[in-house]
Parts: structure tokens; C-alpha cells; sequence
């Protein structure tokens, strides 16, 4: 479970630095739909990695 739980952070991590290139590439303030994207997705990763520390605790 712990090698998919890596695989979802990082197509997370992935998603999450492909919306803030392209909000950097359009020169302009991010919409608010894209920055609640982003933090959404800093949410998820978050989850992950505490689930994650959690396992090799246990």
C-alpha cells in the first residue's frame, strides 16, 4: 500500500505543479477556481503524507 500511496503523491504533487506553471506562464492573477484547485490538491498531498507516516509507525 505504501508504494501506491507514493504514486498518488507525487500524480498530486504532478497535477499540482502543472496548474501553478501554467498560472506563472499566463502573467496574470490565477482565477479562483485555479488557486482552489491548488490548495485542494496541497489538502490531498497532505492526507497522503500523514497516512503514509502513519503506516510506518505502525
Amino acid at each position: 500500500m505504501d508504494t501506491k500511496l507514493k504514486a498518488l503523491r507525487d500524480r498530486l504533487l504532478s497535477a499540482q505543479r502543472e496548474l501553478i506553471n501554467a498560472a506563472a506562464e499566463s502573467g496574470a492573477l490565477p482565477s479562483d477556481n485555479m488557486l482552489r484547485k491548488i490548495a485542494d490538491i496541497e489538502v490531498a498531498i497532505g492526507a497522503v503524507e500523514t497516512i503514509i507516516e502513519d503506516q510506518k509507525k505502525s
